[in-house]
């Protein structure tokens, strides 16, 4: 009989370890079945304590993964990368931003409108011919902190006020108008339970709603945050991210221009660009 270990989460929270949990993270960032396996029990074998951290396994199995598989390493790391974004909301607004204009948007960051009572800064406005959405956005830079009720109450509010202004008045009436709140880390149950009883009020985490949130997003539309590269510095990142550029498409669809704005030299592009290449086929 094994012997039972303990994970904390990021959240405090603790739990008995579940290997099928690791391997479907696994399974998600593409490692095939051989390497997934040879992980979990290494890592399992590496247990010298009951309790363990989730960063602990998550740093073993990430640098396991990109022994033999540096592409999956990277996709695993994932959530980790769109919280380097950080430690402020705005490049997350600008990621989201750059998301939104890749699936065919226009898009405003940023944008002061009118309600009833009064202003309200709206971090993302997107329209396309069929949908017009107006967008609140919550950045969170550490794991295990979640929008809870009244964050979604607070912004319920502002939409209520918005919906009886000038603004909202003037929107195309033939567009689908929606109101999302969105988040890279996730929402409290009761967070959840609300606005499922509010139809005008769209929810998007990292793993929530099923069929349509963060992870998948950003991984079906391969819209990866540049922070995902391992051939490129934390220091290069914060270059390019000081410049607006936040996509690893930005990086492929720029070309040297962009490489040379932040002094990064012709070989060592190449190498980023081989990455790159590997992460979107």
């Amino acid at each position: 009989m094994e012997k039972e270990i303990y994970i904390i989460k990021a959240n405090g929270d603790k739990e008995l370890f579940d290997p099928s949990k690791l391997e479907d993270s696994l399974r998600r960032a593409g490692a095939d079945k051989q390497a997934i396996s040879q992980i979990v029990t290494e890592i399992k074998l590496s247990f010298t304590k009951d309790v363990i951290t989730a960063s602990e396994i998550y740093r073993d199995a990430f640098r396991l993964l990109g022994k033999s598989d540096i592409v999956s390493a990277s996709k695993y790391s994932l959530r980790r990368a769109v919280m380097n974004l950080g430690p402020q909301g705005f490049t997350f607004e600008d990621f989201m931003g750059a998301i939104f204009k890749k699936l065919g948007y226009k898009v405003l960051l940023r944008k002061n409108i009118k309600g009833l009572c009064v202003s309200h800064e709206m971090d993302l406005i997107a329209q396309n011919d069929e949908k017009f959405i107006m967008s609140e956005i919550k950045f969170h830079n550490k794991q295990g902190i979640k929008s809870d009720i009244k964050v979604v109450l607070y912004i319920k509010e502002r939409f209520d006020d918005i919906a009886k202004g000038e603004f909202y008045r003037n929107i195309d009436k033939n567009l689908k108008i929606e109101n999302w709140l969105i988040t890279n880390t996730k929402f409290t149950t009761q967070a959840i339970t609300y606005a499922e009883c509010n139809p005008d009020l769209n929810l998007m985490s990292w793993n929530y709603p099923t069929e349509i949130n963060l992870q998948k997003l950003i991984e079906e539309a391969k819209l990866f945050p540049l922070t995902i590269l391992k051939s490129l510095s934390s220091n290069d990142k914060k270059k390019f991210l000081s410049k607006n550029v936040v996509l690893c498409r930005d990086l492929l669809e720029g070309g040297d221009i962009l490489f040379d704005r932040v002094g990064i030299s012709a070989e060592k592009a190449k190498g980023v660009l081989f990455e790159i290449n590997e992460l979107l086929t």
